[in-house]
C-alpha cells in the first residue's frame, strides 16, 4: 500500500508539471544520450505462471508501442504486417512515438493496468517499472525454448534481470557517441577528433566552430543523465551509490566541472540556451543541427549516423572526450528491451513475436540495425555482408569502444525520472546564470540524495 501510496503522488506530480509545462528532449537509441522523459508506474498483480504450449489463439490482436523516428515507425510497420501474414489470426495495434512523452504515456497507462501486451523499454526505466511488477518475468521462455537466446551473449542479455526475473528482452547494444559533421569541422579549418582528445580539445573546436562559421560547435544540452553519468565516472566514482539511496561520488568538483563546461560552451555561443535546445530538439533527429549542416557535434547514441544516414550519409562517430585522469568511463549500453506487460492476456503469443524480432534473418533484413548492434550473434554475422556505410560505421565503433570501456553501470534506480528533472532545471539556472556551478553542485546533490532516499 505505501509503495501504490508513492507511485500514485509521483504519478500526480507528473501530471500536474505536464499541465505546467515542461522542456522538450532527442539515444539514446534513443533514448539517447540526450534526454529523458518521466516514468511513473503503479504495482500490477503478481506473476503468472509459465509458459503453456496453446495453440494461437483465433484472431489474437498484439498490442505494442515502441518510440523512435519516422523510418522506424515505417519499417516496424512492415516488420508487424509481415509476421501477421507468417501467423495467420494475429494482428496489431501499434502505438508509435516520439521519445518526448513516451514514458509520461506508459506511466498513465501503467497506472490504470493498461499498458500494451508489447512495449519499447529503455534501461533508464527498466527497473522502476520491474519492481513494481509491471512487467512479465521472461525467465521461464528462456528456460523452456520458447525464447531462443543461445546467439546472445549472456553478459547482454542478463541485463535485462532485476531481481531475479528477466524483466525485458535486450534488443542492441549501443554506446554514447557525439556524432559530428565532418564538413562543418572542414569549413571552420580544424581537424577530426582523435580516440585521445580531451574536453579541453572539445571546447576548443566548439569555439573555433563558432567564430569561423558562426553554427553551434555542440547542438545539444544534456538533459538527462547519460553525459554527467560518463563525466562523473571518469573521476573514478559512479553517479549512484551501490544501494541507489544517494549519489555515488563524493567530490562536488566533478559536477561544478561538467556544469562549467556547459556553461563556457553556451556563454561564447558555441552551444544553444536552453530556450534554443527546446525549439531544436522539437526538429526531430533527421532535422537535427548536425543531419542538416548547422553544427559541428551533438551528444547521441552510436546508431545516430543509421538514423540520419537518408539525411545525411557522412556523419561519422566519435569517441567522448577524456579528462585528464585518462580514467575509462564508457560502456556497452543495452540499446533497448521488449518487455511484456503483467497484464498482458497474450504473453506467449508477444514472446514469440519477440523471439522471431532478435533471431529472424528475414525480420532483420528489414530492422538492419536500426535500433543499434543486433544482440544475436548469428544476425550480425548475417548482416555484414549487407551493410551500408552508416551501419558499418556503427559496427566498427561497437569495436572500437571494447578497448574504452568498462563494465556497465546497473540500471538506473527508482526516481531516475525527478534526479533527470533536477538535473535539467540545475544546469539551467547555471546556464542562465542564476547560480554559479558551485552553487549547483551542492544543490543537485541535497536534493537528488532526498529523492534517491525516498525512491529506493
Amino acid at each position: 500500500m505505501k509503495a501504490k501510496a508513492i507511485f500514485a503522488a509521483i504519478i500526480a506530480v507528473i501530471i500536474t508539471a505536464g499541465c505546467a509545462g515542461q522542456q522538450a528532449a532527442p539515444n539514446p537509441t534513443d533514448a539517447p544520450a540526450s534526454q529523458a522523459p518521466a516514468a511513473a508506474v503503479t504495482e500490477q498483480p503478481k506473476a503468472e505462471a509459465p509458459p503453456s504450449e496453446e495453440p494461437t489463439a483465433p484472431d489474437a490482436k498484439l498490442s505494442i508501442t515502441w518510440w523512435g523516428s519516422q523510418t522506424r515507425h515505417d519499417y516496424t510497420q512492415t516488420l508487424l504486417d509481415l509476421y501477421s501474414s507468417n501467423n495467420p489470426g494475429i494482428s496489431f495495434e501499434a502505438s508509435p512515438s516520439g521519445w518526448d512523452g513516451y514514458f509520461d504515456k506508459l506511466s498513465t497507462q501503467a497506472a490504470s493496468g493498461a499498458l500494451p501486451d508489447i512495449i519499447q523499454m529503455d534501461y533508464l526505466y527498466l527497473a522502476t517499472y520491474a519492481k513494481n511488477n509491471t512487467l512479465a518475468d521472461l525467465l521461464p521462455y528462456a528456460d523452456s525454448g520458447a525464447l531462443s537466446l543461445g546467439d546472445v551473449d549472456e553478459n547482454l542479455y542478463s541485463s535485462g534481470f532485476v531481481d531475479g526475473k528477466l524483466s525485458g528482452l535486450v534488443l542492441s547494444s549501443s554506446v554514447v557517441t557525439f556524432p559530428y559533421n565532418p564538413a562543418v569541422l572542414s569549413e571552420a579549418g580544424v581537424s577530426e577528433p582523435t580516440v585521445t582528445w580531451t574536453w579541453d580539445d572539445f571546447i576548443a573546436i566548439c569555439q573555433q566552430v563558432k567564430e569561423k562559421t558562426g553554427k553551434y560547435g555542440l547542438s545539444s544540452n544534456p538533459i538527462d543523465t547519460n553525459i554527467l553519468n560518463y563525466y562523473i565516472r571518469q573521476s573514478g566514482s559512479p553517479l549512484f551509490a551501490p544501494d541507489n539511496k544517494s549519489l555515488g561520488y563524493s567530490d562536488d568538483s566533478a559536477f561544478a566541472g561538467f556544469a562549467q563546461l556547459y556553461k563556457t560552451l553556451v556563454d561564447s555561443g558555441a552551444a544553444p540556451t536552453p530556450d534554443e535546445w527546446t525549439q531544436i530538439n522539437a526538429l526531430g533527429k533527421e532535422a537535427s543541427p548536425v543531419a542538416t549542416g548547422d553544427a559541428a557535434f551533438t551528444t547521441e547514441w552510436s546508431n545516430f549516423g543509421v538514423i540520419v544516414a537518408a539525411v545525411n550519409p557522412d556523419i561519422k562517430l566519435a569517441v567522448p572526450p577524456y579528462s585528464s585522469s585518462g580514467n575509462k568511463a564508457l560502456w556497452i549500453k543495452p540499446g533497448m528491451f521488449f518487455s511484456v506487460a503483467q497484464t498482458s492476456k497474450l504473453k506467449d503469443e508477444a514472446v514469440k513475436f519477440i523471439d522471431w524480432f532478435i533471431n529472424s534473418e528475414e525480420a532483420n533484413a528489414i530492422i538492419m540495425a536500426e535500433r543499434g548492434v543486433p544482440v544475436s550473434s548469428k544476425i550480425r554475422s548475417y548482416l555484414k555482408t549487407s551493410l551500408n556505410k552508416q551501419q558499418q560505421d556503427m559496427f566498427d565503433y561497437i569495436d572500437l569502444i571494447t578497448a574504452h570501456s568498462t563494465q556497465a553501470p546497473p540500471p538506473d534506480p527508482q526516481g531516475i525520472s525527478e534526479v533527470n528533472k533536477l538535473l535539467i532545471d540545475t544546469i539551467d539556472q547555471v546556464l542562465y546564470g542564476r547560480i554559479t556551478p558551485d552553487e549547483a553542485a551542492k544543490n543537485f546533490r541535497s536534493e537528488a540524495d532526498a529523492i534517491l532516499a525516498r525512491n529506493n
